[in-house]
């Protein structure tokens, strides 16, 4: 397939978004039960407006994959089929809770709404975190989804492709949350830097073993049942026109194997191992530069690591439309 950058970028901003959300009310969830120190509401609300920030980046990268944009709204009425128009219902209403979420911290407003056992308190912004988790985990799943759903893009259509937008996610949404607590609140680097290394870890263990399944995936369709000739030896000359197609442009990247190869290679390096390398040493304490520096890093290795899902999605059209002249 050929890769859209509006749709790279859409996919990889919302969830560094999403997670760094779970982060913060992972970190509000432990202090509730005083496993962790207590932080200020500014702490979580300027957190959350971080997210939010890059949601609103991600919101507007969608908009340069619309051909009508002014239609935008038309796509969430094919809501009981379509995965996308899914996404777009709960992509606003997750970018809604989180607000009112920040806004709450901000604001000071936060009423105790009732009390669970151990005398933990149950507050406004509980409520919205819990609701906010839910929906980001919504979102994850819509996300996946439309490229999980299509059984014909075999690359895709498996269920690790949903783990992997979940702990990519997650993973580039804790690292970046690692950078703000060494900023905002140095005392949690050490929890966050953690938290952050395991999902990398965890996301190179599903992004490898779904390498590893795709690479073991054998064609359905053959040049010989496209046509429905049975000879043994059918090379295609031409794709009759001699020049390059909507067809060509858009179901298929361009480029050679040994591109695909390197760039690989290149997030596999960026996404996971420099990342956690530099997540370790903040297990001890890292500086504001240092890990950020992991945060740009992991991202930059996101953009590829998007860019090769797309591109190694093999359309059953290609058997067609292989040769341009």
């Amino acid at each position: 397939m050929h890769p859209a950058f509006s749709v790279i970028f859409l996919t990889t901003l919302i969830g560094v978004g999403q997670g760094m959300f779970l982060a913060m009310f992972t970190v509000e969830s432990y202090s509730a039960f005083d496993l962790l120190p207590s932080q200020s509401d500014a702490f979580y609300g300027y957190g959350s407006a971080l997210a939010l920030v890059f949601m609103g980046l991600g919101l507007v990268a969608s908009f340069f994959h619309l051909g009508r944009p002014e239609r935008a709204f038309r796509t969430i009425t094919q809501w009981r089929t379509s995965w996308l128009s899914r996404e777009v219902i709960v992509m606003p209403a997750f970018m809604g809770v989180l607000f009112l979420y920040g806004a709450a911290h901000l604001s000071g407003f936060n009423p105790v709404l009732g009390w669970l056992p151990g005398d933990v308190p149950v507050t406004i912004t509980a409520v919205l975190g819990t609701a906010g988790t839910v929906l980001a985990f919504a979102l994850f799943l819509c996300t996946g989804m439309i490229y999980a759903c299509l059984r014909f893009l075999r690359e895709w259509h498996t269920p690790l492709t949903v783990i992997n937008y979940v702990l990519l996610g997650g993973a580039s949404g804790f690292t970046l949350a690692t950078a703000y607590c060494a900023w905002a609140a140095p005392e949690l680097v050490p929890f966050m830097a953690g938290w952050a290394a395991i999902l990398t870890v965890l996301a190179l263990f599903s992004r490898g073993a779904s390498l590893i399944r795709n690479t073991r995936l054998k064609p359905k369709s053959t040049v010989q049942t496209a046509i429905g000739v049975k000879h043994p030896k059918i090379v295609q000359k031409t794709q009759g026109a001699m020049g390059g197609s909507f067809n060509t442009r858009e179901f298929f990247h361009g480029k050679s194997v040994a591109f695909l190869r390197s760039i690989k290679w290149v997030f596999l390096f960026a996404v996971f191992v420099i990342p956690t390398v530099i997540l370790g040493a903040g297990v001890a304490g890292g500086t504001v530069v240092l890990l950020g520096t992991a945060f740009v890093v992991q991202y930059l290795g996101l953009l590829a690591e998007r860019w090769f899902f797309f591109a190694q999605a093999n359309h059953p059209q290609n058997l067609y439309y292989q040769s341009v002249a």
